[in-house]
């Protein structure tokens, strides 16, 4: 998938949580709620997320320079990483905090009804940016399970949005029971307790996220089916008889670099030769799209491997 549906889905968040964080900054000075304060930073966190991933998918879009010759494609992981390790983290830290503080010094809530409509109207708009992000997730998630498309996808920015609506909804789950057990029961304890819980889900989702998006900075290369499609693409059969080794790794989303050294029948010229290297390019092109620069090293054919083609 194109950067164009990861932006569709940043922007429905962005505008959601931005609109979020306001209202419940509000409600918080109103009703004076750990719970609702916790949930504002939170939304504050999620709002400069969003413009922290469109900065990366900016970035990303440069030229390649002299000192970045394989291009700026790696933006998108570095500014992923940075929300999932600075963001995610500090609003994590802030809502244990606030929370171990809250449950010490109870306080009573004042207006709590105000703090429940404004979490009712959070719930309603958290889901229109949450559907848009799995509308947008769906093409590129196929036939996998959503946690396996979250720990396996190129792409950096539809799990972070994925994570963090889906976990702005459990947030506000969580934000809503602590503010209407503290009216029925009238302990303000309980507004305390649901802010240390939505802490805790925000460092949940900070250590997942930086997990994924540290592996993907670092480089990832291609696996299973599409590792076998880039080896099978690259035999013809006449020309190529086998992979000696393939060396492969995402420099972006959708930019696959592919380096191989392949086994050419003996006796070809060097004009065959060229060809054959020239179509098994295309061949590879044409059965992974994603595959940006490609390198072939020819070499002459031996009866045994030099070294497996296996992933």
């Amino acid at each position: 998938m194109s950067a164009d549906g990861s932006k569709t889905a940043i922007l429905a968040a962005l505008v959601a949580n931005a609109g979020i964080a306001v209202a419940k900054f509000v409600g918080a000075m109103i009703t004076g709620s750990g719970s609702m304060l916790a949930e504002s930073v939170h939304s504050l966190a999620d709002t400069g997320n969003e413009a922290l991933l469109l900065v990366g998918q900016n970035r990303a879009g440069q030229e390649p320079t002299k000192l970045h010759q394989f291009g700026h494609g790696r933006n998108r992981y570095f500014y992923s990483f940075v929300v999932a390790l600075v963001l995610f983290s500090m609003g994590a830290m802030y809502g244990i905090y606030e929370g171990i503080h809250k449950i010490a010094h109870a306080e009573d809530l004042t207006s709590p009804i105000v703090a429940i409509v404004i979490l009712v109207v959070a719930v309603v708009l958290e889901g229109f940016s949450f559907a848009t992000a799995v509308r947008e997730s769906a093409p590129l998630r196929g036939n996998r399970s959503w946690w396996r498309f979250i720990r396996t996808t190129r792409n950096p920015e539809l799990p972070v949005v994925l994570l963090e609506d889906s976990g702005a909804l459990v947030g506000l789950v969580i934000a809503l029971a602590a503010i209407g057990l503290t009216m029925l029961t009238g302990n303000p304890v309980w507004d305390g307790i649901g802010t240390l819980c939505i802490g805790l889900l925000l460092g949940a989702i900070a250590v997942l996220l930086i997990v994924e998006m540290k592996s993907l900075l670092i480089g990832e290369g291609a696996v299973g089916e599409e590792y076998r499609r880039i080896v099978d693409s690259l035999v013809d059969g006449t020309r190529i008889y086998h992979v000696i080794h393939v060396r492969t790794e995402y420099l972006g989303p959708d930019e696959l670099m592919v380096a191989a050294k392949v086994a050419i029948v003996p006796g070809l010229g060097i004009t065959e030769i060229a060809e054959a290297i020239d179509a098994a390019e295309a061949r590879v092109r044409a059965a992974v799209p994603s595959v940006d620069l490609m390198y072939l090293e020819p070499d002459l054919y031996r009866t045994q491997p030099e070294a497996s083609t296996s992933s």
